[in-house]
């Protein structure tokens, strides 16, 4: 029999008899004491030889000496005595006296309050108050136990009085009525009755005016946070793969906020504040903010406003300032932040995704236990029931997925249109690379001294970004025609192919890019200042991305759901593409990190872009989109989107501006690095004798390439170790589970063996026919 059905059976016992104390005085009372000792050891095999007699016995058992009685787990057939026992088990007894919970509170306040814990264990409190039963009815009512056990709570500290309520299992008004007698009146009493000192009493009070004070403003650090409200509404309407990828953006803009505060406080600020002199622009044509060209190009936007100079103070106590080396320590520091959050955030993203409680009936706590009842508002009472509609779904697609058995054939066909689908994608991803690198190579854009051939030559440095934003906006597209063709049973490993290919064709078309903007560019004798037209390149590739994205999401899926509703006839709206949001995301957070070194200010375009890419997204998917067809949970997806920023792409640009810093020799008649062979040589200029210290610290511990692998080593091992401990807990949980299920079993084989025991000592008498 199922152990499920049989906990139903017995879950609603009725009280038979509360003055019995243990399971070995019901087997002495059910049964003659000359057969006490064999049921015991009937008993005691029974547990020892689970697997064979839960075979073997329980069918001889049912027919033995009443062939109609056809389940021995039924209550209608228990005996009086059976229910006793039954009754008397630990696991029954929850929650079934509140006298008894009482007096074992009474019994229990004068343990210290680090036993908690223990405490909390439901068998030992269970049983405790099983085996008072009897003294709490003999020796008074529940009134007296009440006053004894406030008396007793007295005896104690505020701290231990509010740890012991907060452990006993009673009910939130009896938990409520004894902490106002027990904690709130003796307080209230001892402050107003003057028994303690002055400074004691001040302190109360500002400790409470400070933590109602904080509990004041949590509705409003709540509302600082981006979008919390509409992504609870995304989350309950979408599900859990459309809200992991705003919560992606949100976490991308806390990035940039971090970097765009170290470098501006510390490099971006003080050369605003000493700003150099730079001849003004001739250019003013109106595509500044498209090309960066003009007045940004003169500005702290790019690398060649910076100077090699020191920043001095006529107040002898203030340190100089040295620009070259802010520089390069600002950017270092900031990537070392970065990296080290970034480390930190996908090894706590693989403990909250993987979860080692992976049973099936996590879907019982949740049809039961998930409502919040202080709810009362209209519209939040109808999120709440749409989040939980949605997590249903997920959770019930998850349980019924499966793929169904194909034959040879169908699972060849599959393969082979499998196997084509990838050639076209790779092969397209191939060309488009192969395209641009061509491109750059017979770009040729000389200066021009004509205003309209100016205009010309601006406008024409927006070709090649807006040559690689098409590429990004159509391959997708191209991606998910194959994915249709290819028809993936199960939506999550649909989505894992769509992000692998559109990471695929960012790490190319990036690759390319930087071949050219770290190797050709600097090499070039016509580039005064390289850094700058990098930098300026790297601004219009991540505008132009920007722009195109905004565009799609405004005309592409408005005029797809248009398309499909009027032309298709079909009432669904088109599904969020998940795979091409994020790849766009993670595009453009690279393009960042590689430009903060040659355009400082970038992050905070970045964040401008992000904020408003936001709130685009979320009305754009509210307008225009619908929830997939079949719900999905997902679980790893934020872990998966961790991952891919931290490798490949802060990696990535974190590995080509340290080949910048280390290897390419700086512009000699612009930005902070001039005069110098590589940027790395201004980490040497300490100028001030009290910071040789950091001399000594630059040569052996930054320069030092054993010192830099152990560090990478020792973030690696910190990943692996999280994920090893994940896997022991996973396997650990497996076998609790499994132990939990055997326990169900033994308790519903004990229960047929004591029905049967009790069953040959006093046989039912035949039924008349």
């Amino acid at each position: 029999m199922n152990p499920y059905q049989v906990d139903l059976e017995y879950e609603n016992l009725a009280v038979v008899d509360e003055a019995q104390d243990s399971v070995c005085l019901r087997l002495k009372e059910s049964c003659p004491s000359s057969h006490a000792s064999l049921e015991m050891e009937a008993l005691g095999k029974c547990t020892g030889n689970l697997v064979i007699q839960i075979k073997d016995r329980p069918a001889e058992v049912e027919t033995r000496d009443n062939p109609s009685q056809t389940n021995p787990l039924r209550r209608n057939h228990w005996s009086a005595a059976t229910q006793k026992v039954l009754f008397s088990m630990p696991s029954r007894a929850v929650g079934r006296s509140q006298v008894a919970i009482i007096s074992q509170g009474t019994h229990c306040s004068t343990q210290p309050c680090r036993t908690r814990q223990r405490v909390q264990n439901p068998r030992i409190s269970t049983s405790t108050s099983t085996n008072n039963v009897l003294s709490d009815s003999e020796n008074g009512g529940e009134e007296n136990k009440k006053e004894q056990l406030v008396k007793t709570l007295l005896s104690l500290s505020v701290r231990d009085r509010v740890c012991r309520l907060r452990a006993m299992p009673l009910s939130l008004a009896a938990k409520t009525e004894l902490k106002k007698l027990a904690v709130n009146d003796q307080v209230g009493n001892s402050l107003s009755g003057r028994q303690v000192p002055y400074c004691e009493c001040l302190k109360v009070h500002i400790a409470k005016a400070c933590r109602h004070g904080t509990y004041s403003c949590l509705p409003f650090l709540s509302s600082l946070q981006l979008g919390q409200g509409a992504l609870k509404r995304l989350g309950g309407r979408f599900g859990t793969g459309v809200l992991s990828y705003f919560l992606f953006l949100r976490t991308l803009v806390c990035f940039n906020i971090l970097l765009f505060l170290s470098v501006g406080v510390f490099l971006v600020l003080p050369q605003a504040i000493h700003s150099p002199y730079h001849p003004p622009s001739q250019h003013r044509y109106g595509m500044e903010l498209l090309t960066g060209m003009g007045r940004l190009s003169t500005s702290v936007m790019f690398y060649g406003y910076y100077t090699n100079s020191t920043i001095t103070s006529d107040n002898p106590l203030m340190l100089p300032y040295n620009i070259p080396l802010a520089y390069f320590c600002t950017i270092g520091i900031a990537f070392f932040l970065t990296c080290v959050i970034l480390v930190y955030s996908v090894s706590k993203s693989f403990g909250r995704s993987f979860s080692v409680l992976t049973s099936h009936a996590y879907l019982a706590p949740k049809v039961f236990c998930s409502w919040d009842f202080k709810v009362s508002k209209r519209a939040s009472v109808r999120h709440q029931s749409e989040n939980l509609r949605t997590q249903l779904k997920e959770i019930l697609s998850e349980l019924s997925s499966g793929e169904e058995e194909k034959g040879w054939m169908q699972r060849l066909r599959r393969t082979v249109v499998q196997l084509i689908a990838w050639a076209v994608c790779l092969g397209s991803i191939l060309s488009c690379a192969l395209f641009i690198h061509f491109i750059y190579l017979h770009d040729q854009n000389p200066a021009k001294k004509d205003v309209q051939l100016v205009l010309v030559a601006e406008a024409h440095l927006l070709m090649m970004p807006v040559l690689v934003s098409c590429i990004n906006l159509l391959l997708p597209g191209i991606f998910n025609l194959m994915s249709w063709v290819e028809n993936y049973d199960s939506p999550s490993l649909c989505i894992y192919v769509a992000i692998l290919r559109n990471l695929l064709l960012k790490v190319c078309v990036l690759g390319v890019l930087c071949y050219h903007w770290l190797g050709r560019i600097p090499a070039d004798p016509g580039k005064t200042c390289w850094e700058t037209f990098v930098g300026q390149e790297l601004y219009r590739f991540l505008l132009m991305d920007f722009i195109f994205t905004v565009l799609y999401t405004l005309f592409g899926e408005c005029l797809w759901r248009i398309f499909s509703q009027a032309v298709l006839k079909s009432r669904r709206k088109p599904a969020f593409d998940i795979a091409r949001n994020v790849l766009e995301l993670i595009y453009g957070q690279t393009l960042t990190w590689l430009g903060v070194l040659f355009t400082p200010l970038l992050p905070a375009v970045q964040i401008m872009m992000l904020l408003l890419l936001f709130y685009i997204k979320k009305r754009s998917l509210m307008v225009n989109c619908q929830a997939s067809r079949k719900p999905w949970r997902a679980n790893q997806m934020s872990t998966l989107f961790m991952s891919l920023l931290f490798f490949p792409a802060f990696l990535g640009a974190a590995v080509s501006v340290i080949y910048t810093i280390w290897t390419i020799k700086p512009s000699p008649e612009c930005g902070p690095f001039r005069n110098l062979s590589t940027m790395f040589q201004s980490s040497r200029q300490w100028a001030h004798p009290s910071l040789a210290w950091l001399s000594w610290a630059q040569t052996y511990l930054v320069e030092n390439l054993l010192i830099l692998f152990l560090v990478a080593g020792v973030f690696l091992t910190v990943i692996y170790l999280h994920m090893q401990i994940l896997d022991g807990q996973r396997k650990i949980i497996g076998l609790l589970q499994e132990q939990i299920e055997n326990e169900g079993k033994d308790k519903a084989f004990l229960i047929t063996k004591l029905q049967a025991i009790h069953e040959e000592r006093h046989p039912l008498p035949s039924s008349s026919h």
